[in-house]
């Protein structure tokens, strides 16, 4: 396992692979068409929810399963509320004028959709920039306001496992609500 931590090519091989698989994932499953994400901002389709609901759980579990077996470590990073809102800002923005979100114009680009590949990444290239451009401007602004790098199970001193399950039985009835709802 060190030889993966310290070997960059693995890692970025790792990465992309991934990329790849969770893009797949995404086509599969509809949320890279520009209809279903709309449905889903209009609240009568809610694929985009399913799927997410269904990342967090696995990511959930799979995050903390590999923590247990000591095969990965948790790096938290500190935030704050002005960086939140910020970003929140600037996603909603993009996310309004194309109708995409980043993995999901990522997904949509890969699938050959003219929208994505002509709005979505050079959007994303653009904004990159610019943001990068400014940080160094922004950053007192961006990091006032912050709050713990701890995670919600070291905050309150419990095992993770004991907010793991209750938080998956949660997510699992919701999607079941959802499925039975015909949403």
């Amino acid at each position: 396992m060190k030889k993966i931590h310290s070997n960059k090519k693995i890692q970025l091989l790792l990465g992309l692979l991934t990329g790849i698989g969770f893009g797949f994932i995404l086509h599969r499953s509809g949320v890279t068409k520009y209809d279903v994400i709309i449905g889903q901002l209009l609240l009568y389709d809610f694929t985009v929810l399913k799927v997410m609901l269904t990342a967090v759980m696995v990511g959930m579990w799979g995050v903390y399963a590999l923590k247990k077996f000591n095969l990965a470590t948790l790096h938290p990073k500190t935030s704050s509320f002005n960086s939140s809102v910020f970003g929140g800002l600037v996603f909603g923005l993009g996310f309004a004028l194309l109708g995409y979100c980043p993995g999901t114009v990522a997904g949509a680009a890969g699938s050959g959709a003219l929208d994505a590949i002509l709005g979505g990444v050079p959007g994303i290239l653009v904004g990159s920039f610019i943001f990068a451009s400014l940080y160094h401007r922004m950053e007192n602004f961006l990091n006032r306001n912050s709050f713990s790098k701890f995670t919600f199970p070291e905050i309150i001193g419990v095992n993770e496992w004991y907010l793991i399950l209750p938080a998956e039985l949660l997510l699992l009835m919701t999607l079941i609500l959802i499925e039975r709802a015909g949403l």
